[in-house]
């Protein structure tokens, strides 16, 4: 589950607010445009998606590399470690 700063992080990766807690309510728009409660509350379901999206493709990265290497992911371990 994204926290309230990993949202507003997304939404506003230049900053330009402050925030005071973890609420909404919290938040001071000083140098950016204010969004609603309403925007930033669909800001957790949209950077926990992005979270799941870049996990699934590192992952499907990874089988990608394996597979042209040749070797499986136990094999990859032990060359490494």
């Amino acid at each position: 589950m994204a926290t309230s700063i990993q949202v507003l992080s997304m939404l506003f990766p230049n900053g330009g607010y402050v925030q005071n807690g973890d609420t909404f309510e919290g938040i001071q728009f000083i140098e950016c445009q204010p969004i609603t409660k309403a925007e930033y509350t669909a800001g957790f379901a949209e950077f926990d998606k992005l979270e799941l999206d870049q996990a699934e493709a590192a992952a499907t990265q990874k089988a990608a590399l394996l597979a042209r290497l040749g070797i499986t992911a136990d094999e990859a371990k032990l060359l490494i470690g």
